[in-house]
This record gives structure tokens, sequence and C-alpha cells, in this order.
């Protein structure tokens, strides 16, 4: 039996959390043109209101995901990657229920996120968790390379 990933709120600025949103960058670069993509640094989420959960599997970091506060009740859920080797563990559902819990202590009733077209594996995962279809929310505008998802946190 493999072991469950833990969710913890931790520091973008640790040398294994780089790596994932160096692999989430390189993701995006496979799928999208330059013009289409927002590279993200760890420097950049390490900022107050942007709580940065990480997966572990055994201490290795195997996921992450970014929780941005919004206002008006909402959150952002931001570059979300799972490394391959823990892919098919349930990292990114537990990462997603994660999200939900860190969404709730921040006290919004509704999570809101982008996804790229292409990316048809989060597509899935956030379907199946929930999420619908809505526009383009501040400071995203309509792409034909962009899918914009929502979903009520349950009181």
């Amino acid at each position: 039996m493999t072991a469950a990933a833990t969710i913890g709120v931790e520091t973008p600025l640790q040398e294994d959390v780089a790596v994932l949103l160096s692999l989430a960058d390189a993701v995006a670069a496979r799928l999208y043109p330059e013009a289409q993509r927002r590279p993200i640094t760890p420097e950049s989420l390490a900022v107050p209101g942007t709580p940065i959960l990480v997966a572990r599997i055994a201490g290795a970091a195997a996921g992450l995901r970014a929780v941005i506060e919004h206002g008006a009740g909402a959150v952002e859920l931001k570059r979300m990657i799972v490394a391959a080797e823990a892919r098919g563990r349930g990292v990114g559902s537990a990462l997603v229920r994660g999200a939900e819990s860190e969404a709730r202590r921040l006290g919004a009733r509704a999570i809101v996120l982008e996804v790229g077209s292409r990316n048809t594996e989060a597509q899935a995962l956030y379907r199946r968790a929930g999420f619908t279809c809505r526009g383009p929310f501040p400071p995203y505008r309509a792409l034909p390379v962009s899918l914009f998802l929502e979903r009520a946190i349950p009181a």
C-alpha cells in the first residue's frame, strides 16, 4: 500500500516547491504558445493572502496549489501541479479538498479558477469536484485557450 498525501500550507520559497512550479510552467509551455502563458515564480507567490498548499507523500513534495483571495467572497485556485510519479494517487483531489478547506477558513463562499482549454486532465478533475463553467473574472479576459470554472462552497 502506498502512503497517502498530506496537505499543508507552506512557503513557496523551498527548493522542492520551486521544482514543482517549474514543472507547472513546463506543462504550460508544452500546451500553449508563450504569449498565452502566465509564468509564476516562488517569489510572486510568497505574499500575504496567498496560501500555498503542498501535498507531500513520505515527506517528498508531490503537488501544489495556490489559493488567492479575491474579495467579494471568492478565492481563486491557481497553479496546480502534481508530480508525474504521484499521479493517479489522489493528490489532485486532495489538493482540491485542501483548497476548499482553506477557502472556507478565509470566509469565501465560492472558488473560481481559470484552466487551459488543452489541459483536459485538469478539466476532468475539476468537473469531478463539482466545478461548472462561468465567464471570465478579473483580471482575466475571454481567450480561446481559457476556460473559467467555479464552485460554491457548501456551508
